[in-house]
């Protein structure tokens, strides 16, 4: 059902009675408690936006993560208040979502059909330019959903500039939502033409066709669109902010606009991030998973009036926070309270949340881990990484075809396929979603000579620009989003380097913690200041303060592409058993492309497709989740 963004859907008003009682703070029952930091406060202007990107489902926080653990309901309150400051000032807000909305967190992926409970749930946040990630686009059924549902949902603010839809009854190709929009701000009246836009992503289900950004820019529509006359053009889309395709929509607005704002919206990389391409332009990305509200504003003379200037318009100032997602935080910038804070819009939409968490299970525990196991906080290999655990306890146990269990083998797995840390204590259904969200599968190609197999894992991982002159996929989409950043050059100086070096939460090379005691804290330095937390140091190309909160840094460690698991394989230091003649090479099916280019490189020139077979029933998920509850411990301990 279409309806307007302000009202409160069906689902939601069902639940709200039964649940509003137990949810005067807002935040999930069981989540952490809020922590305080030092804080730096939003810098209003005449234009102001709040932005989410690349929130993967997790609409419901973090609830292991006290920094985190504001839930979507907090966010409804938060940015309702916000809007009424912006009235009170005579000043502009405008809401904005890039994309990446779906997959990574049980309360989308936990339900069957997928998104039984999300849609509606998302939707109560009113978002004035909305625009799609990839992840909405990998499965045509995903696909199909966006179209049928959040599309519809926002159909005045969708925006769809190098995106198309194929209608599964008439196969009629046409825009997934409209190509810009063209709107007055509220208050001020300002003219704003919007896109929307994804990066020219290659890997979208049969039902879409995502058009590369060099050629939408030519199009006759998007001509004519930057031509319209704008106080400021808008561009949102699921791309990194230093990734090219931002650069190129840029220059075709810029020349066409020599002094017109141009605002950009980011994301798909996972980082908080900002730059200004010009004087007179800015862009932002707001992080990832529903951690970050990101916070740009613009003040200035901003309102064009008569004949467009001939000299330089006056100067603008644009600014930007990282808002963390605490509701200590969101309490400090809206100067409310626990009582005062929370609107019945917000209330309600956490009651849904938490009848949707409880229906879907999403408590139940598999068995409990000990200890914390990290993809980036720690290096590879490492007893506390996620992926030394994994190659050495939960793959060597899961990878097992009964009919060939004594058939020696290789087992890769590419380190995208895992997407978030997991924290000691319950591992619950929920968990298994937000570590590992995909439909991974394992397939194999029997008894492939170890000469040849043996050189694969070193190709996936270093030889990138060979496989992809030679036709494959980017190998950077085998590893995790957050070190797309790395190889855009965004944040470090050793861009090449794949070895263990340390960087904090934005990539960043540290040699010494952010944030700590008198350092930057906006505070008097006096021992009142809140104790620090780890969390962002964000360094970005406007500067090193755009944190609205100040923490001490996270180590971030470069992790390869690829892992690999040898299983009946004598170890290189063992000269008494030769190496065997053929293996079992087993891999993700995600990574089957670059494997096959791979083998063809390391002298298997012979393998295609046809030669790739199922190798165990069950996604990567379901099993992992066995093992954990086959092999940890079922209560946890105080």
């Amino acid at each position: 059902m279409v309806r307007d963004a302000g009202s409160v859907g069906t689902y939601v008003v069902a639940v709200a009675a039964a649940a509003l009682a137990s949810l005067a703070r807002a935040a999930q029952p069981g989540a952490a408690s809020p922590i305080a930091a030092p804080m730096r406060p939003l810098q209003w202007g005449k234009l102001n936006f709040l932005h989410t990107t690349d929130t993967h489902g997790w609409h419901g926080g973090h609830l292991q993560e006290s920094q985190y653990s504001a839930d979507w309901g907090d966010y409804v309150s938060f940015a309702d208040h916000l809007r009424r400051t912006a009235d009170e000032r005579g000043v502009d807000l405008l809401l904005v979502d890039t994309g990446d909305r779906v997959e990574g967190n049980g309360l989308y992926d936990a339900s069957s059909p997928k998104g039984q409970y999300y849609y509606d749930i998302y939707r109560e946040q009113s978002v004035d330019i909305i625009c799609t990630g990839n992840h909405e686009l990998y499965h045509a059924s995903t696909a199909d959903e966006e179209h049928r549902q959040t599309v519809p949902n926002f159909k005045n603010n969708y925006v769809a500039s190098n995106l198309d839809y194929i209608d599964p009854r008439t196969d009629q190709r046409t825009p997934m939502a409209q190509r810009y929009r063209k709107f007055q701000t509220k208050n001020q009246k300002l003219d704003i033409v919007a896109f929307g836009f994804l990066f020219d992503f290659t890997g979208n289900a049969n039902n879409t066709v995502v058009q590369p950004v060099r050629e939408t820019i030519k199009e006759q529509w998007f001509q004519d669109a930057i031509r319209e006359k704008a106080d400021a053009f808008v561009v949102i889309g699921h791309v990194g902010v230093q990734m090219q395709e931002f650069k190129d929509i840029f220059a075709a607005i810029r020349k066409q606009n020599w002094f017109t704002p141009i605002l950009f919206f980011g994301g798909h990389v996972h980082v908080r991030d900002a730059t200004a391409y010009d004087s007179r332009s800015f862009a932002i990305a707001s992080g990832r998973y529903f951690e970050t509200i990101g916070w740009m504003s613009i003040d200035g003379n901003l309102k064009k009036t008569g004949t467009p200037p001939r000299t330089i318009d006056p100067p603008l100032s644009f600014n930007r926070r990282y808002i963390d997602n605490n509701l200590l935080g969101l309490y400090h910038h809206t100067g409310l309270n626990e009582t005062t804070f929370p609107t019945d819009h917000g209330r309600n939409v956490s009651a849904a949340i938490s009848r949707a968490r409880k229906e879907l299970n999403l408590d139940y525990s598999f068995g409990c881990a000990p200890r914390d196991y990290w993809m980036t906080r720690t290096p590879y290999p490492h007893r506390n990484s996620i992926y030394s655990w994994l190659e050495k306890e939960v793959l060597p146990d899961i990878a097992v075809l009964p009919s060939r269990k004594d058939v020696p083998r290789l087992v890769i797995m590419n380190t995208g396929a895992i997407r978030f840390d997991i924290f000691k204590g319950a591992f619950t259904r929920d968990t298994t979603y937000i570590i590992s969200p995909f439909l991974s599968v394992l397939n194999y190609i029997p008894d492939v000579p170890y000469s040849v197999a043996s050189k694969v894992l070193g190709l996936l991982n270093n030889a990138g620009q060979i496989l992809e002159a030679a036709g494959a996929v980017d190998a950077r989409y085998m590893a995790i989003p957050e070190q797309l950043a790395i190889h855009e050059s965004i944040i470090y100086n050793d861009k090449s380097s794949s070895s263990s070096a340390a960087f904090d939460d934005s990539g960043n090379a540290q040699q010494k913690p952010l944030g700590d005691s008198g350092s930057d804290s906006d505070g008097d330095g006096s021992d009142s200041q809140p104790s620090l937390v780890g969390g962002y140091t964000t360094k970005d190309d406007i500067g090193d303060d755009g944190d609205d909160a100040v923490h001490s840094n996270i180590n971030f460690y470069v992790v390869p592409n690829c892992i690999q698991t040898e299983i009946g394989i004598p170890s290189d230091d063992d000269g008494k058993q030769a190496k065997p003649e053929t293996v079992d090479l087993v891999f993700f099916d995600f990574i089957q492309p670059w494997v096959l280019m791979a083998l063809k490189f390391s002298g298997g020139d012979c393998y295609s497709a046809q030669d790739v077979l199922p190798y165990v029933d069950g996604t990567f998920t379901e099993l992992m989740a066995a093992w954990i509850k086959k092999n940890w411990p079922v209560k946890c301990g105080d």
